[in-house]
């Protein structure tokens, strides 16, 4: 796939990682030009060559931390992108607990930095990642984009909170950007053909990673936190969305933003499948899709785990026009081929 010289560019921060490379990928064959910005803190640069097996060419990545002013008013300055998808942030919960500042520094100092440069830049696109931990526990279930933020369980929670409300109160003050807050569920899967995945480090704090390391014999056995919640089997539930359906979802939210008229806006929408599914059930589907065994046992709760929380998705559906279109069993062999990929 080549660009055909006057594709737009879009700036994608974080763009080596999960998420990002998989959104990468979709920006391309919707007639974007994607530019990688990724200080592979915490991201492998594998991504780049599997993305070039997939795209058949290479894709333009700075290796920049998002924090330094100088190389990112260069990058805009080079680039005059059309929009910013925004993906670079820190996300493990346990290690936020520990590593407060951290966090805070790494997670909210680049939102502020992109909002003095687009408008330096004259750029006005800009989608941000943000997440269903906002919603803790909410009390009604399927969460819609009205229903409360509760407070964060933890700092890294607290970051996406907190960056929603930086880019809210910058958009009420007229700083010239329009802005598409996602609030994902669960991600998981890989793209079909297993050149670019989930590559966590050290040990996976997600269920869909954990499983694929179990079946593949690299964990002995899986926990499952907990078999006594108010749900069908005991264990939590959660709303599992395929990587690729939520990259596309990224693609519609940078084309609804580039057909606003307005100097200024700003929307949250929920990115998810609509449906819960339970650990157990999850781990029966992948057994059901890959004919691998899953060794798992039942362990205690987990302190700060949520009962249960699914998304309402009609607002994606009416505002994007976007829906999730692949199966969780989809989603789960596609995890499998891209772990015994990787295990080879």
């Amino acid at each position: 796939m080549t660009p055909t010289g006057n594709s737009p560019k879009i700036l994608v921060t974080g763009g080596a990682g999960f998420i990002g490379s998989h959104t990468v990928v979709s920006l391309v064959e919707a007639g974007f030009e994607p530019v990688i910005i990724d200080d592979f803190s915490n991201s492998e640069r594998s991504a780049l060559a599997g993305l070039r097996a997939i795209l058949g060419r290479d894709v333009t990545c700075y290796a920049v931390d998002c924090n330094d002013a100088a190389a990112m008013d260069d990058i805009f300055q080079k680039e005059t992108p059309l929009g910013v998808i925004h993906f670079a942030a820190y996300k493990a919960v346990g290690e936020s607990v520990a590593k407060p500042l951290k966090y805070y520094r790494n997670n909210l100092d680049p939102l502020l930095l992109l909002l003095e440069l687009m408008p330096k830049h004259n750029v006005k696109n800009l989608v941000f990642s943000s997440s269903c931990t906002v919603y803790g526990q909410p009390e009604e279930l399927p969460v819609t984009e009205e229903t409360p933020r509760l407070p964060a369980q933890s700092p890294y929670g607290n970051t996406k909170s907190i960056g929603e409300d930086i880019l809210r109160d910058a958009v009420r003050a007229q700083i010239p950007v329009k802005v598409m807050a996602l609030r994902y569920f669960n991600p998981i899967g890989a793209h079909p053909s297993a050149q670019i995945g989930e590559l966590p480090l050290g040990v996976p704090a997600n269920l869909v990673p954990f499983i694929t390391q179990t079946a593949a014999g690299i964990r002995s056995s899986l926990t499952v936190y907990g078999d006594d919640y108010n749900t069908p089997d005991g264990t939590c539930i959660r709303d599992y969305i395929d990587v690729m359906d939520l990259a596309d979802a990224h693609v519609q939210a940078l084309r609804k933003l580039n057909e606003d008229t307005t100097e200024a806006s700003y929307d949250v929408i929920n990115i998810g499948t609509g449906r819960g599914e339970t650990v157990l059930s999850v781990i029966k589907t992948f057994e059901e899709a890959t004919d691998v065994k899953v060794n798992y046992v039942i362990g205690p709760r987990r302190p700060g785990d949520v009962e249960q929380v699914y998304a309402d998705v009609s607002k994606a559906n009416n505002v994007l026009g976007w829906t999730a279109r692949r199966s969780l069993a989809e989603s789960l062999r596609d995890a499998w081929q891209w772990q015994q990929k990787i295990s080879l």
